[in-house]
């Protein structure tokens, strides 16, 4: 694995911003930095209109004093590619690679992220604003890793994104006859019978078309990818010796499928941003990203010393900071960042809070993030183990984009829904679990939960059936395997391609407004089925009499939505833990999250919000 250059042990700092700050305020940052045990600092991530006043015209002066200042204070960059945010001069040079909203709105400068990724003109400027910074640094010893761009996940729905899209449509599709069989176009006379006709999903009249749809974002992601990957040649070919990565961010508004971008980039980072339960939340969030990075060590490249709550936005709890970087890095993530190192006290993000806020250094915050930068270094011995796993969720982010379109029966359902549940049961009792592709190898795993995995391969489909027959346990929540890749229905009765695994054909689909109980007494809501048994035997019943839950040798079947109580007891899983636990190897992470005093293997109390990395060997 490609690691930070000339970095040992974990990495811990945050994105440091100085172009926003007098130049006197510099050497008290890299004082502070050294007192806070902070080793690497993004750097120029935002900073395109100060690297680039006018096309073509570079101011590095600033750029090279910050870097030779953090290289004397001991700390390594992580340097930016700023392509994130176009300058000024470039929207008004190139108005036509300005983002257009589904509904034809071209957006104005003003934010960040205004910009087409498909424009040859932003491509062109990116690649050149990344060449100029690789060749200015290509020898500057603070360099330690290349941060291209900055959580992609833009989208446009211009002309230029049109020819784009129709060009990976060739690719993916070959022919048009292929792509109208993908898209059922003879539907409502979508048929299209020349390549110019093929338009980004826009806004229309009523529905549109949903393979459409899903194969845009597919394109989307796919396009944000070669960008990436055009930087990422230029960093490579200037700086071979320096890793490349960018962050990824999470959630069901991003069009990237983070399974192919793990594949490109030299290290997995990932921003993170939990907000109504942050233990829970960050638990998912590190085992998502360790899964990304197929058990290898990943990064949290932001987190934010404040939690976001709905409408309001507080700082976290004391404490709070080390508990969930401490989370983090059990799961995997070789250290912890923060967005941003210095609180601004202007622009949009001026209440973002910082490693230094406000306040200060003299503040409870500032404290918190030296006690954490004191206690790092102590674990990097505790982290060369990998993470034990027992259990694996199926993730596929191409189904959960499915499961967003228009039309499907409810609109109560959601994927991210039923894959967060099936996580926060295993973690609150005490089961570690890694995210996996559909593709994946299961054996070494004793549970495989598959949560609304609406589109499946067939290949996958006979993955999930060679676990089941070598006496894996296996637990398949409803809409699952009910369509293929194109979003198409698998015909014959539901689950499609499950069905002969779950011994079960569902012939009729019916969500609900109100909770039914079943005849175990468990409450179901959202969504019911009209089972048939082929094979399986019922566990629980429908007020109907009609089968609920099932079972076939170790595979389940649950057709409904349970309460999470109900789904731990459908697995089995014994007591709530009390105490989030990761072990590696001998080492034991421990975590307690709540207001008591608890009791951990080893013998050990841990007092109300406290935590201990102790080597315990396995009982």
């Amino acid at each position: 694995m490609r690691w930070p250059k000339g970095l040992e042990g974990l990495c811990y700092g945050g994105d440091y911003n100085p172009e926003q700050w007098p130049e006197k305020v510099w050497e008290e940052d890299v004082a502070l930095m050294r007192q806070a045990g902070v080793n690497l600092v993004s750097v120029g991530v935002f900073s395109w209109a100060r690297l680039e006043p006018a096309e073509g015209v570079h101011d590095f002066g600033w750029l090279d004093r910050v870097l030779d200042l953090l290289h004397e204070g001991g700390v390594r960059v992580n340097l930016a590619t700023p392509t994130a945010s176009p300058p000024p001069w470039f929207s008004l040079a190139h108005p036509d690679a300005l983002a257009v909203a589904a509904d034809g709105t071209r957006l104005t400068h003003g934010s960040r992220d205004t910009y087409c990724v498909a424009a040859p003109p932003y491509r062109e400027a990116s690649v050149r604003i990344a060449r100029a910074l690789a060749e200015r640094y290509a020898g500057h010893p603070a360099l330690a890793m290349w941060h291209v761009h900055n959580e992609y996940g833009t989208r446009c729905h211009c002309d230029h994104a049109a020819a784009a899209f129709r060009t990976w449509l060739r690719g993916r599709h070959g022919t048009l006859e292929a792509l109208n069989d993908a898209w059922t176009t003879a539907f409502w006379s979508q048929h299209y019978s020349a390549w110019e006709q093929v338009m980004p999903p826009r806004a229309t009249q009523y529905l549109p078309n949903p393979a459409q749809v899903l194969d845009f974002r597919r394109f989307l992601s796919d396009e944000m990818l070669a960008h990436f990957r055009e930087q990422k040649a230029v960093l490579r070919e200037l700086t071979p010796d320096v890793p490349v990565t960018t962050n990824f961010v999470f959630g069901d508004w991003v069009p990237v499928n983070q399974w192919d971008w793990a594949k490109e980039v030299d290290l997995v980072a990932i921003d993170h941003y939990p907000a109504e339960n942050p233990p829970e939340e960050t638990a998912f969030a590190a085992d998502l990203a360790r899964g990304w990075a197929g058990g290898r060590p990943w990064l949290l490249m932001e987190q934010a010393v404040v939690t976001y709550t709905g409408p309001r936005m507080a700082a976290k709890r004391p404490g709070e900071i080390a508990r969930l970087s401490l989370s983090h890095i059990a799961r995997g993530s070789r250290g912890a960042m923060f967005f941003q190192w210095r609180a601004s006290r202007g622009g949009s993000e001026l209440w973002h809070g910082g490693m230094v806020p406000h306040a200060g250094p003299d503040s409870r915050i500032f404290r918190e993030i030296r006690d954490l930068g004191g206690l790092l270094p102590a674990l990097a011995e505790a982290c060369e183990a990998p993470v034990e796993a027992t259990a694996a969720i199926l993730w596929d982010p191409e189904a959960g984009w499915a499961l967003q379109a228009p039309g499907l029966p409810s609109t109560e359902i959601g994927y991210l829904e039923a894959v967060r549940q099936a996580h926060r049961v295993l973690y609150r009792h005490g089961v570690t679990a890694d995210f996996v592709h559909p593709s994946a190898d299961l054996s070494a795993y004793e549970l495989v939960i598959v949560p609304s995995l609406y589109l499946i391969s067939d290949d996958a489909a006979d993955g999930l059936r060679r676990y089941a027959e070598t006496g894996g346990t296996l637990l398949v929540s409803f809409l699952s395997g009910v369509a293929d890749e194109h979003a198409r229905i698998r015909l014959g009765g539901y689950p499609g391609a499950l069905r002969d695994l779950l011994g079960v054909r569902v012939e009729e689909f019916h969500p609900i407004g109100s909770p039914v109980t079943l005849d175990t007494g468990e409450s179901a809501s959202v969504w019911t089925e009209h089972v048939h048994l082929a094979g399986a035997r019922a566990l629980a019943r429908y007020p109907d009499g009609t089968p609920a839950i099932t079972r076939s040798g170790r595979v389940t079947y649950l057709s409904t939505r349970l309460s999470d109580e109900a789904y731990a007891r459908l697995l089995g899983l014994g007591p709530v833990a009390p105490v989030e636990l990761v072990r590696r190897g001998e080492w034991l992470f421990a975590v307690n999250h709540g207001d008591r005093e608890r009791e951990i293997p080893g013998n050990l109390l841990l007092p109300p919000g406290g935590y201990a990395v102790a080597k315990v060997p396995p009982a």
